[in-house]
């Protein structure tokens, strides 16, 4: 736990059992990959481990990692707001519109590509961030029918 205090002070959050216990969850899944989980399922792991921690004390501290850094905020389709930790590496993301799994990978090629066309333009890339909506071969669901549904992480 001592680890996860000093991130916490390094962050410049006091460190209270709430925040620990957030952290421990948020932490424990990059482990398990399941790497993006929305505030309500923190709150589910929180209360499957027993833990007495509000939802809207998740939202809370939450936001206040995401401030600190310590984790990131990705809202896609329909307001559906998933948190990962910081990751150490750059990543894009692909959203399957039909299950609403969040699929993270990396192209050197597109990383280039996305570079030259600011360079082109007489602009230097300093960050972006890249969705591909995507579903199933064969699949018939739409960007806009699947707003309707609450996206799952993963």
């Amino acid at each position: 736990m001592s680890d996860k205090n000093h991130e916490l002070r390094q962050a410049g959050l006091k460190v209270t059992l709430p925040r620990l216990k957030i952290l421990q969850i948020l932490e424990a899944t990059r482990e398990e990959e399941e790497l993006h989980l929305s505030a309500e399922d923190v709150y589910k792991a929180l209360l499957d481990a027993g833990e007495d921690v509000g939802l809207a004390t998740v939202y809370r501290v939450l936001t206040q990692f995401e401030a600190a850094g310590l984790v990131v905020r990705h809202n896609f389709d329909g307001g559906h707001a998933v948190f990962e930790m910081s990751p150490e590496d750059h990543h894009d993301h692909m959203l399957c519109l039909e299950s609403g799994e969040v699929i993270e990978f990396f192209d050197p090629e597109i990383e280039r590509r996305q570079r030259e066309l600011a360079e082109e333009r007489g602009y230097e890339l300093v960050d972006h961030a890249l969705v591909l909506y995507v579903r199933p071969r064969g699949s018939k669901v739409t960007r806009k029918s699947s707003l309707r549904r609450t996206p799952t992480s993963s």
